[in-house]
């Protein structure tokens, strides 16, 4: 089960986090992974890892908010069984204490982003008969979160081209679906804690932890578990769907 060998994965942003617990979840099944980051520095941990344990991966540099950039680079790629949409930048602020040019920021990287890579994506897809794409969400679509208006805005559209996705090629085999993590322990969240509360790190650390009613973050491993099974075979009756991976926060919050 959840075997993708002879599979081309594409995974933007997957040089850490989610997106290189992912990268390294494909590879140990079988699949061909290509990283789509924005800088060298970014992709060489992800790709000496994989190759180290013996796996399949290139790296790829690109911007996604850029789409000529990244028609190229799907072109050079060739073949895209799965698209995971995972590049994504955080924001704090409020509807006004959100600056013009940081709205304009999340919105070309967190929507546009995933537009581009859609564009790119879906034809190719079209022409090998199928594929799956596999969106990142956030709980903050869905949720009222304090001062996370842009980003908020920004996953809200990812939920919604989910849907329409799902919708517009169903008939081309095309299966489109995305998931919702509430807070996850990654190496943006250390440096978010670092540069935001400086001195209060691990008191903020036990305050976001206890945010989800588990008690705890959730880890990078879990949630590219749920990415693996939702671009595997065996969820082939799944489609245009949000699953949250959140330790309770939607619904079990009060």
């Amino acid at each position: 089960m959840f075997r993708f060998e002879n599979k081309s994965i594409v995974i933007t942003g997957g040089g850490s986090g989610i997106g290189k617990a992912a990268a390294l979840a494909f590879a140990a099944e079988g699949a061909e992974v290509h990283i789509i980051e924005l800088s060298p520095d970014a992709l060489r941990p992800a790709l000496n890892e994989i190759t180290m344990h013996g796996g399949k991966a290139r790296g790829h540099i690109c911007d996604v908010s850029d789409q000529t950039q990244v028609v190229n680079t799907f072109k050079t790629i060739d073949k895209v069984d799965v698209l995971v949409n995972n590049a994504g930048i955080a924001h704090i602020g409020k509807a006004t204490t959100t600056p013009e040019e940081d709205f304009d920021r999340i919105y070309r990287v967190n929507v546009k982003g995933v537009y581009n890579c859609l564009y790119a994506a879906i034809p190719m897809m079209q022409s090998a008969g199928g594929g799956v794409i596999l969106n990142m969400g956030s709980v903050a679509a869905q949720a009222g979160l304090t001062d996370r208006f842009a980003y908020s805005m920004s996953k809200g559209a990812v939920f919604s081209m989910t849907l329409s996705v799902a919708r517009d090629y169903i008939d081309s085999n095309i299966r489109c679906n995305c998931i919702s993590p509430a807070r996850i322990h990654t190496p943006f969240v250390d440096g978010f804690l670092k540069k935001n509360y400086p001195g209060k790190e691990k008191e903020m650390f036990d305050k976001l932890s206890k945010s989800q009613p588990v008690g705890r973050m959730g880890t990078p491993e879990e949630v590219a578990g749920l990415i693996l099974y939702l671009c595997s075979d065996e969820a082939a009756f799944i489609t245009g769907c949000d699953y949250p991976i959140d330790g309770g926060f939607l619904k079990l919050s009060t």
